[in-house]
C-alpha cells in the first residue's frame, strides 16, 4: 500500500475484507459522516499482522474505532461509558470504565438513528473536554 491517505487506507481495507464485514464497515462509515462531515479518519495501529490498520473516526479527539474479525465489526467508542444509550445500541462485553462498543455480526444492522445519535453526543463530550 503506497498511499498514506487515510480516507483511501480506509477504503482499501474495506475492499481487502470483500465480504459482509466490508459492506458493514462501509456503512458505518458511512453513517458516521453522516452524522457529523466535520468527522475525520485516521488509521491507528498498523503493523504487520494488521497491515491496513484500524478505521478511527475523530473529533477533538477519538469517536470511535472499527475493527473487524472473523465473526464481527465492532465500533468501539473511547468515551462510550459516558454516553446515554436509551435505543440499547452498545452490545459488547466491554467491562471497563470508559469504553462501551457495538458488535455487528453477519446479518445483523445497526439502529442508524440511535447510532448517529451516539456519534453526534461523542462530539460533544469531546468538545465539552
Amino acid at each position: 500500500m503506497t498511499s498514506e491517505n487515510p480516507a483511501q487506507l480506509i477504503d482499501a481495507k474495506i475492499k481487502s475484507l470483500g465480504d459482509w464485514r466490508g459492506d458493514t464497515l462501509a456503512q458505518v462509515r458511512r453513517l458516521i459522516h453522516d452524522a457529523a462531515p466535520e468527522i475525520s479518519e485516521t488509521v491507528k495501529w498498523r503493523k504487520a499482522s494488521n497491515p491496513t490498520g484500524v478505521p478511527v473516526w475523530e473529533h477533538e479527539g477519538i469517536i470511535c474505532t472499527g475493527e473487524t474479525y472473523k465473526d464481527k465489526v465492532k465500533l468501539t467508542f473511547a468515551k462510550g461509558a459516558a454516553l446515554a444509550d436509551p435505543s440499547g445500541v452498545f452490545n459488547g462485553n466491554d467491562t471497563g470504565a470508559t469504553r462501551r462498543s457495538i458488535d455487528i455480526r453477519e446479518g445483523e444492522s445497526v439502529d442508524e438513528k440511535a447510532f448517529k445519535a451516539l456519534v453526534k453526543e461523542a462530539i460533544a463530550l469531546n468538545i465539552a473536554k
